[in-house]
């Protein structure tokens, strides 16, 4: 029996599923058709894998031993060149791996030749935004109980200002709220690190409808802006259990989450101003790359103002 029907036996006996199987058997099929395209005399495709004359040769080939880590980098580049997805390279990997981890179990390599290789960089997803009407219909919900008039301050506060959730939570009275007059809030960030987040017209007035009320539902030593129903500082997992049920009520179609708010706010003040730098520091992000990921989400926009804006954009009627 050959190497590749052992190792595929062996992950049936793992109880793997059929669909895993299935990418484990290709991956090795596509490693094997690079490395030894010449018996086949055809291109490394999606027809080429699914030949009769591939999975003939993969069932019978047993000198895994003669394929070097170099071997498998220049699989890993040649895929890369034909537009392959980093995520589907890192499974391509791993499957290579795994079968080279089992040959050594069993004693018919003496190395994993694709333990050294690096799967390349896969992008970083970009980050949901709401866009402007969904945000609103979000915010703008009625206020039946005093816990409506605490969660419509922590939401405009974290579109407001951009705020991680961590740092709500952590605000206090003072020195907080100190500057809330002047349109700023003072949150610890990360690092241990100070700044003061912007707030506008609309989170200063549910922020100022909340402090007018809730006294009667904090307790006397306590410092959070933020309480629970026992009157102590409002935790993180509250806030997107009220989240929740604020976004079905309010119908939205989409899953929330407060970081999703802070997206929505650093989406839409780069939308309006195009102004990086400035994001950057409302964020309070160390690296200006961590904030650059939103311009990419500012594409759609670009274009749409581009068309608008250019004198040889313009469509003629």
């Amino acid at each position: 029996m050959s190497d590749f029907k052992q190792f595929i036996k062996h992950l049936q006996r793992l109880n793997k599923s059929v669909h895993t199987v299935s990418n484990y058997q290709r991956d090795l099929m596509g490693l094997l058709v690079f490395y030894r395209g010449d018996f086949l005399q055809e291109p490394l495709d999606e027809h080429t894998l699914k030949s009769d004359q591939a999975w003939a040769f993969l069932e019978a080939f047993n000198d895994w031993r003669d394929i070097s880590t170099e071997a498998i980098q220049a699989f890993v580049a040649f895929r890369m060149e034909q537009g392959i997805a980093a995520r589907t390279l890192a499974r391509q990997l791993s499957a290579v791996r795994s079968f080279y981890d089992f040959l050594l179990e069993e004693g018919r390599v003496g190395h994993n030749p694709a333990k050294g290789v690096k799967a390349p960089k896969q992008p970083k997803p970009l980050p949901k935004s709401l866009d402007v009407d969904l945000t609103r219909q979000l915010l703008e919900q009625p206020l039946e109980i005093w816990q409506d008039v605490r969660d419509q301050a922590v939401f405009e506060l974290l579109y407001s200002g951009g705020l991680r959730v961590s740092e709500l939570v952590e605000l206090d009275l003072s020195p907080g709220l100190d500057n809330l007059h002047d349109g700023w809030v003072r949150v610890l960030g990360k690092g241990q690190k100070e700044r003061d987040a912007p707030v506008g017209t609309q989170a200063q007035k549910a922020i100022q409808h909340w402090l007018s009320i809730r006294a009667d539902y904090a307790k006397p030593d306590e410092k959070a802006v933020f309480v629970n129903r026992f009157g102590k500082r409002l935790g993180v997992r509250s806030i997107q259990k009220q989240l929740d049920e604020r976004t079905l009520k309010a119908g939205l179609p989409t899953k929330m989450s407060p970081h999703r708010l802070r997206h929505a706010c650093a989406t839409h003040v780069l939308e309006s101003s195009g102004d990086l730098r400035a994001v950057q520091e409302m964020l309070g992000h160390a690296n200006l790359s961590t904030t650059q990921i939103y311009t990419k989400l500012d594409l759609q926009h670009l274009a749409t103002v581009y068309d608008q804006a250019h004198p040889r954009a313009k469509k003629k009627p």
